[in-house]
C-alpha cells in the first residue's frame, strides 16, 4: 500500500471550492457559502489544520478592519505550540475581503473573538461541524469524501514541487522534518506527468528490445 498521503489535483481542487462558496444559493445560504470558502482556502491555501481554523481570532485575519497580509499562527492554537508564519496567497486574500464584507459584524461585536461562531455568539464552531461541511461539499462536487486534511495534504504536495523541504517544514509547523518528507512523494499527478513527458520522446539514443 502506497504511503503517499491523499491530495485533490488542480481541477478537484477548482471544482470542491466551488462546491463550498455555492454561487447558486439563496442569500442567507450565500453567505455560509462564504464563510465555508474562506474555511476550504485556509487549509487549502495556507495549509492550517482543522483545528487551527476553528481557533482563529477575528485579530487573526483582520487588522484595523484590513486583511493581514501574513497569517500569524499563533502557539497556543498550533498543534505543536510552535508560531509560524504563512504569507496570504491572492485567492485566499480574496476570500478572507469577502468574508469580512458579509460578516460585518465581526467588527462591530468587539466581544466576539472568535472569526468562525455559531451564529452571533462568541462560541467556535467545532472540527466536527468543519470536517462535515467539506466532507458534504466533497460528495457535492467529487462524488466521494473528503477530509479536511486532504486540502492541508494538497497545500504540502504544491509546495513541494516549486521549494525546498525546509521551506515546507516551516509553512506546515513540522517539529521533526522527517512529518515533512511524507510529501516527496510522487502522486498519481505526478505520474501522468511523467508519462506525458516520456510520450513526447518515443525514440531516444538507446532502445529497449526484448
Amino acid at each position: 500500500m502506497s504511503s503517499s498521503p491523499k491530495t485533490l489535483n488542480v481541477t478537484e481542487q477548482h471544482q470542491l471550492l466551488d462546491a463550498l462558496l455555492y454561487k447558486a444559493a439563496s442569500h442567507k445560504a450565500f453567505r455560509k457559502g462564504i464563510r465555508n470558502y474562506l474555511i476550504g482556502c485556509l487549509m487549502l491555501e495556507a495549509g492550517l489544520r482543522v483545528g487551527e481554523v476553528v481557533s482563529l481570532n477575528m485579530s487573526d485575519l483582520f487588522f484595523c478592519g484590513q486583511y493581514v497580509k501574513t497569517l500569524l499562527i499563533r502557539p497556543e492554537i498550533a498543534k505543536n505550540h510552535k508560531e509560524r508564519s504563512i504569507p496570504v496567497s491572492t485567492r485566499l486574500a480574496n476570500a478572507i475581503e469577502e468574508y469580512g464584507k458579509n460578516f460585518d459584524y465581526i467588527f462591530t461585536h468587539p466581544g466576539t473573538n472568535y472569526i468562525f461562531t455559531v451564529a452571533f455568539s462568541n462560541i467556535p464552531i467545532t472540527t466536527r461541524q468543519v470536517e462535515r461541511i467539506i466532507n458534504k461539499a466533497g460528495w457535492k462536487s467529487l462524488g466521494r469524501p473528503v477530509h479536511p486534511h486532504m486540502l492541508r495534504h494538497t497545500f504540502a504536495t504544491k509546495l513541494m514541487r516549486v521549494t525546498d523541504m525546509r521551506t515546507v517544514q516551516e509553512l506546515l509547523g513540522h517539529s521533526d522534518i522527517g512529518s515533512t518528507q511524507i510529501y516527496t512523494h510522487p502522486n498519481e499527478d505526478d505520474k501522468k506527468k511523467a508519462i506525458t513527458r516520456a510520450s513526447a520522446f518515443p525514440y531516444g539514443p538507446y532502445q529497449i528490445t526484448d
